[in-house]
């Protein structure tokens, strides 16, 4: 969905995903990066401005560029989807970073900026994120974050290339938010 929402802190901007983003992640997006994703690997820049079409016209996906704050440089994507504001509950996931960016504070600063815009501006009561099992590194990310583990959809995600995978479920909480937040705050060096 076409959004204007953007963030901004702990050295990294998320603003709206859109199509001048292509080039800049046709540039890093390969078979290792999209493992684990539910969507064709988007190849070359054309492939990257269609995945970019399709996550700007998904119902209640807000998808947003990860960029460097100081240099406007793309680290990646990650999107707030499946938003029900009324009851209210949000996911977040779609994520990918450039590999150079695995590790780094790049991935807690950008669920850090996330989690508080919908706990602290949308008032959420629930904050899921998931990742299929088969992707160690995803999983382990989300438990760094400190989201509580709720368990596994068994067969509960179709591949592209038609092969069925468990997906992991991972949660917030308000009341859990202020220790996830001390946990990231801290991670981000305060």
């Amino acid at each position: 969905m076409l959004h204007d929402l953007a963030l901004e802190g702990h050295g990294v901007r998320l603003v709206p995903l859109d199509p001048a983003h292509a080039e800049a992640l046709a540039g890093f997006v390969d078979a290792r990066l999209w493992a684990g994703m539910s969507s064709a690997l988007p190849v070359g820049v054309d492939g990257c401005r269609a995945e970019i079409d399709a996550a700007r016209r998904a119902p209640g996906r807000l998808a947003l560029a990860a960029l460097d704050a100081a240099t406007g440089e793309v680290r990646g994507s990650t999107s707030f989807y499946d938003w029900e504001p009324r009851v209210p509950r949000v996911e977040i996931g779609h994520t990918y970073f450039a590999p150079r960016w695995w590790g780094t504070a790049n991935n807690p600063a950008c669920k850090l900026l996330m989690l508080e815009h919908a706990f602290e501006t949308w008032g959420c009561a629930r904050v899921a994120l998931r990742a299929d099992t088969r992707n160690a590194r995803s999983v382990a990310a989300i438990t760094r974050l400190g989201a509580t583990p709720e368990g596994v959809l068994r067969n509960h995600r179709l591949a592209p290339d038609g092969t069925r995978g468990d997906t992991a479920y991972f949660s917030v909480l308000p009341e859990e938010w202020p220790a996830v937040r001390a946990g990231l705050r801290e991670r981000l060096g305060g």
